[in-house]
């Protein structure tokens, strides 16, 4: 809990401060942690771990059951469907780009993609292990998986350190840059259209920036409240307040429906939208977003320009070649 709250503290929380919102293309390239440098050797077996269903207690579900990266890093559903055909209450965030992310998951307890990749797999309704010593046994027990290993860290050898820096590292390739946006922002000035335009220059003029800022809109690594502005009616429609955001995670009456502030980036390929899935279209999610968050009630044009512009945000993803897993041999894990 101590982590957490230091976390939020060391974050801007304030949604009254605006952030300068100088337009910025999304870099080619992300930065890696001091102690998980990005090797080929990881990343491949990043890309291997992280599309095995063996790291789930029914042999059925992988990272990429939620976060598929043949499309838009998620799974199109209202929420997230785990082991046994369980779902819990949120909607699964786009993995792509998530090296970008200040900190994981929508209420952001983990600071890191290393410490996200620790939690999905001994989740119980998510992957279902019991804990990591057991992930470990299992993939010690596939005989495939001894020398990618190697090759990756060496004598370390199979670990719950080794295999989540491993899929950290795969995920920090995961970047989907020259969207039209960026194409327009290096000047390029028709890459987007007159409504694109528009629509850009009302979400600078709304205030969206004021979260919604940087390279991928995602903001600093900012905490934002919602929604901030209380409506019974699409309360009672939504459900929005049910989830109490990090507090659910800390305890802290302070923290009620904070939740992570998502990237724009791809947003028109990830409806459902909002953290409970709530909200199946986009012009809805900017519409509720501009009367839940800002006060404002937008004109059909109004958000018909800003939809437009969201769709000028999908990059150009990276090829994904799926990986060839390590057999299992003369048994069975369920």
């Amino acid at each position: 809990m101590f982590k957490i709250r230091s976390l939020v503290t060391a974050l801007a929380l304030a949604s009254s401060i605006s952030v300068a919102s100088a337009w910025e293309t999304l870099p080619t390239k992300a930065d890696a942690p001091a102690d998980n440098p990005t090797t080929a050797a990881k990343v491949e077996l990043g890309q291997m771990l992280y599309h095995d269903p063996r790291l789930s207690s029914t042999g059925t579900v992988s990272c990429s059951s939620c976060h598929n990266t043949m499309l838009g890093g998620e799974d199109n559903r209202a929420t997230a469907m785990g082991v046994n055909g369980q779902t819990g209450g949120r909607s699964a965030p786009t993995v792509w780009n998530a090296a970008f992310n200040k900190v994981q998951f929508w209420d952001g307890r983990a600071a890191s993609l290393e410490d996200q990749a620790a939690g999905p797999v001994t989740n119980p309704i998510e992957m279902g292990m019991k804990n990591w010593d057991e992930v470990v046994a299992r993939l010690q027990s596939i005989e495939g998986y001894k020398e990618p290993f190697e090759k990756a860290f060496g004598k370390d050898g199979i670990s719950k350190d080794t295999a989540t820096k491993a899929i950290a590292a795969y995920e920090r390739t995961l970047i989907t840059p020259n969207s039209p946006y960026d194409r327009y922002v290096s000047g390029n000035k028709s890459a987007l259209t007159d409504q694109q335009v528009r629509g850009m220059e009302k979400v600078a003029e709304l205030g969206c920036t004021n979260c919604h800022s940087g390279p991928a809109f995602n903001g600093p690594g900012m905490f934002q409240k919602f929604p901030v502005i209380p409506n019974g009616y699409w309360e009672a429609q939504h459900h929005f307040g049910k989830d109490k955001g990090l507090a659910e995670v800390s305890k802290n009456q302070a923290d009620e429906h904070l939740w992570k502030v998502p990237t724009l980036r791809n947003i028109a390929l990830t409806a459902p939208y909002f953290h409970n899935g709530s909200v199946k279209t986009l012009d809805k999610a900017v519409t509720l977003m501009a009367k839940l968050q800002l006060g404002k009630d937008l004109s059909k044009e109004e958000v018909a320009d800003i939809v437009a512009f969201l769709n000028g945000l999908t990059g150009e993803f990276p090829k994904q070649t799926m990986p060839t897993l390590p057999g299992t041999v003369d048994s069975t894990f369920n």
